[in-house]
């Protein structure tokens, strides 16, 4: 964030708090373009009366985590904190042991962290939208009516043009097919269970309300198959397993399995938040939100989360932003920050200028919800990158060039302990990242019947025990991980 761009922001909260703590942050594209009109997939009437949270609670509660050593489902959990006893500690998000962790500014500044970037950041994918058929969608094929918000056209198309009559017409015709269709052909799946399963998830939408909602979608297996698989850098050709049929699969295509593994066979998590369904949660005066529940992640947990896992750490997690109605589970590239004082509230190059002693500021907005432990108080510009979404393509290659990073600045500030140790702070935008998740490390998502693909796969078809593990997992729109991550594989070392 510009010194410019911060003491903007400052004035705006100076000028008028409310307005300002529910204003969006400002975004744009990486290189600078300033994002003129905020795109959102929501409908006006969802983003007028805050339904939008409502809806994306809806693929929040499919998250798993471990309780005592159990599996739990976030969605058997009633709104509010997660369950954990004090679950807001960057420690149940980052990796490694918590005695391991960055905790004061001061130490952060000594090991060079104010900024850090992804050397291999997550790669860009499209959210397979449940309208256009998930992956069923022939993105590869001009007929395919994929500018069409209309679920039961795409529908109706494939279904007239079954996958058979492009397999008949040869090589160029099958690589039109959607990515279910080819991975269907892979496993010799005669009846295209996934496929079939693609379509019927939008169907059970379109028969209750006559329309399928443009913002629903894998993006919840996407943002973590983007940095837990490696990118597929190049078009790779399988035999099918009628032993004659050569299917391209392009960098997108095995995006797109990949992204479906995720969503469909994730494994437990470790998360930050909770849930809230509040669509107007109360605020006060200044326009904070006074809800407990509805607080979200604490700015200090965030800032630890951020310079710890991705700054120290150099791997990436997931931003959720419920109260943003454009930012939803997004792989996080990079950060950058600098200071300002929160009692002048003017930017300030050093930290030494940016801390003031809560003794000594009288006119604190926030006062009344500080950390009896807090000494000093400390302001923080930030600017966050984070991948976005980009459209299928045809392209053989892929690399990073090719990934979409949007810019976000967030402006919140921090509370420390005596010891300059980071107890938490607060948001000076509501609209701020409030859930944080991440796979472990190595990390695998896979089908309920991944066990039954034995043996190992080398050259030629799909070998009989995975294609039978295959299909069976398709039956309930799986595709097999041991077989996703055969094909990434293959992809990836093609690089260079």
């Amino acid at each position: 964030m510009t010194h410019d761009e911060l003491a903007e922001q400052l004035a705006e909260f100076d000028r008028d708090p409310k307005q300002a703590m529910n204003k969006l942050p400002p975004k744009k594209e990486r290189g600078g373009k300033e994002r003129q009109q905020v795109p959102t997939l929501f409908a006006a009437e969802s983003r007028q009366d805050n339904s939008f949270v409502e809806q994306r609670d809806r693929y929040r509660k499919l998250l798993n985590m471990e309780r005592d050593g159990q599996l739990v489902r976030l969605g058997q959990v009633q709104p509010g904190r997660a369950p954990f006893q004090d679950n807001d500690r960057a420690e149940d998000l980052v990796d490694g042991p918590a005695g391991e962790l960055v905790r004061t500014l001061e130490e952060i500044e000594k090991r060079e962290l104010l900024s850090a970037e992804l050397t291999e950041g997550p790669w860009s994918d499209w959210y397979w939208p449940i309208y256009q058929g998930i992956l069923g969608a022939r993105y590869n094929d001009k007929e395919f009516p994929l500018g069409s918000q209309d679920w039961k056209e795409k529908y109706d198309y494939v279904v007239r043009n079954p996958a058979s009559a492009f397999v008949s017409r040869g090589p160029d015709a099958v690589n039109q097919l959607s990515p279910s269709e080819k991975y269907d052909l892979l496993i010799g799946d005669a009846e295209g269970h996934l496929t079939q399963a693609m379509w019927d998830e939008g169907e059970r939408y379109y028969d209750q309300s006559g329309k399928v909602e443009l913002w629903m979608g894998i993006c919840h297996g996407w943002s973590p198959a983007a940095y837990m698989l490696p990118r597929p850098a190049a078009a790779i050709q399988v035999l099918a397993a009628d032993g004659r049929t050569m299917i391209t699969f392009y960098p997108s295509d095995l995006k797109a399995l990949g992204s479906l593994v995720w969503a469909k066979g994730a494994p437990s998590v470790r998360f930050i938040g909770g849930r809230c369904n509040d669509k107007k949660p109360a605020t006060d005066e200044n326009g904070r939100v006074v809800s407990q529940q509805c607080f979200d992640t604490n700015p200090g947990t965030f800032h630890l989360a951020l310079v710890n896992q991705l700054g120290l750490r150099e791997r990436s997690f997931i931003l959720d932003a419920t109260f943003d109605y454009e930012v939803w589970n997004q792989p996080i590239y990079s950060y950058s920050y600098t200071y300002f004082n929160p009692q002048t509230r003017k930017p300030v190059p050093t930290l030494a200028e940016a801390k003031v002693a809560r003794s000594a500021f009288p006119g604190d907005r926030f006062a009344k919800y500080r950390s009896a432990k807090a000494t000093h108080l400390v302001g923080i510009g930030l600017e966050l990158s984070y991948v976005a979404e980009t459209m299928p393509s045809s392209d053989p290659s892929d690399t990073q060039t090719n990934d979409y990073q949007r810019v976000v600045n967030y402006t919140y500030d921090l509370e420390l302990d005596a010891s300059g140790r980071i107890l938490g702070g607060e948001w000076h935008t509501n609209a701020h990242p409030d859930f944080l998740w991440t796979p472990p490390p190595g990390a695998m998502a896979s089908a309920t019947t991944d066990y039954a693909a034995t043996g190992g796969w080398e050259d030629g078809a799909v070998p009989p025990t995975w294609r039978r593990a295959a299909i069976a997992a398709a039956r309930n729109g799986q595709p097999l991980g041991k077989l996703v991550a055969a094909l990434f594989a293959r992809s990836h070392a093609k690089q260079g």
